[in-house]
């Protein structure tokens, strides 16, 4: 079959009066319904693409506000801290936006950047809690300056007035267990004063054991283990003029090891002299002195000694020391194991450098001389 078009039958559909398909919208057109297609092209309620391309199909009477409010390619700047956002990134952005100014949540009434909310709540706010430094309990800050005089009162009272509080005896770091209220107090101590002084007594015992200790070990902490000794003699010319008129004045050096387990020594030095380098020569010794590990030790002592006195020349290289060397003689009393009582003098060189060495060269810079005491493991007498 096949349908033949009817040009009166078209022409009357066409001239119908018809309402826009939108009607129920708001769109009050209406008019023949050949004239349908063209109003659409321009009616207000018919959607079309969005014209950013967002790919939503929008009514042309909401274009305007779609492509300023809700089109996710909207370009918009943040009214807090004036950054340019595109429509998604805003959405995400607001509500997080650090220069938002908010009320602050304690009710104080002052208004924040959302940024420095919290350190206001923490450090600047007048409704933070704050512990009192009297009773510890917490209140809000603008209160606490009006609490503090109420409490700081009420301590001094408790610790100082009031005759009923209970306190410990002022002896109770020395071992006194007595508590009781303050009129009880006075009493307490008249009646146990032998008791307080024999407390104290044993405190004071036991602080100088622990100062003894502490001082040996701080002493033992500061000794010398290398073998070498550095010996610096400040002062000397006020030292050379004392011994001049003290007859055998002697100076003694800081006592040194051989090794951390080893030998204990100390050099001695007479600045007139000693012997057959009296009143003419610098006279130096090595003395023995008891050490802690001397029953694990080798007897005689057999190291090899030296004397430095350093030439203190600006220039190095034209320094000249003076050195002197021995080595322990097995046989002699000096070597030996030494007692409580070590030898007075010694071994070494009664004719060190004489005076007016002294005075040739740099060996005095500042009125200080340098002497160095070095002790060799290496060059022993075999025995």
């Amino acid at each position: 079959m096949q349908i033949y078009s009817d040009p009166e039958s078209e022409k009357a559909i066409m001239s119908s009066v018809v309402y826009c398909i939108h009607h129920k919208e708001g769109c009050k057109w209406s008019d023949e319904l050949r004239k349908l297609k063209g109003h659409l092209n321009t009616c207000k309620h018919d959607a079309i693409p969005c014209t950013s391309k967002c790919g939503a199909q929008i009514p042309r009477v909401l274009m305007e506000d779609h492509l300023k409010y809700t089109c996710p390619q909207r370009r918009t700047r943040c009214e807090f801290c004036n950054k340019e956002f595109t429509g998604i990134s805003l959405e995400n952005h607001v509500g997080n936006c650090g220069y938002e100014p908010l009320y602050c949540e304690n009710k104080c009434g002052v208004k924040v950047h959302r940024r420095h909310l919290s350190q206001h709540k923490i450090g600047d706010c007048s409704k933070r809690l704050l512990p009192c430094r009297y009773c510890n309990k917490e209140f809000v800050a603008d209160t606490l300056a009006a609490h503090h005089v109420k409490c700081e009162e009420l301590e001094s009272h408790l610790k100082e007035e009031c005759t009923v509080s209970v306190h410990s005896c002022s002896f109770k770091e020395a071992g006194c267990r007595f508590k009781g209220p303050r009129y009880a107090m006075e009493k307490h101590l008249e009646e146990n004063c032998q008791q307080h002084l024999t407390l104290m007594c044993s405190v004071v015992s036991k602080q100088q054991h622990q100062i003894s200790s502490l001082k040996s070990a701080l002493s033992r902490l500061s000794l010398n283990y290398s073998g070498t000794l550095i010996w610096k003699i400040s002062d000397f010319s006020a030292k050379m003029a004392e011994a001049k008129n003290k007859e055998g004045m002697e100076l003694v050096s800081p006592p040194f090891y051989t090794s951390q387990y080893g030998y204990k020594l100390q050099a001695s030095l007479f600045p007139n002299g000693n012997g057959a380098g009296e009143d003419s020569h610098i006279s130096v010794y090595i003395k023995i002195l008891p050490g802690e590990y001397d029953a694990l030790l080798r007897w005689p002592f057999s190291h090899s000694v030296s004397f430095t006195l350093f030439d203190q020349s600006t220039c190095p290289e034209k320094a000249c020391n003076i050195v002197e060397s021995f080595i322990p003689d097995p046989t002699w009393k000096n070597f030996q194991r030494p007692s409580r009582e070590p030898d007075s003098l010694g071994f070494g060189f009664p004719k060190f450098v004489s005076h007016e060495m002294l005075k040739k060269r740099h060996f005095m810079k500042d009125d200080t001389m340098f002497i160095r005491v070095k002790v060799d493991p290496s060059k022993i007498v075999a025995v």
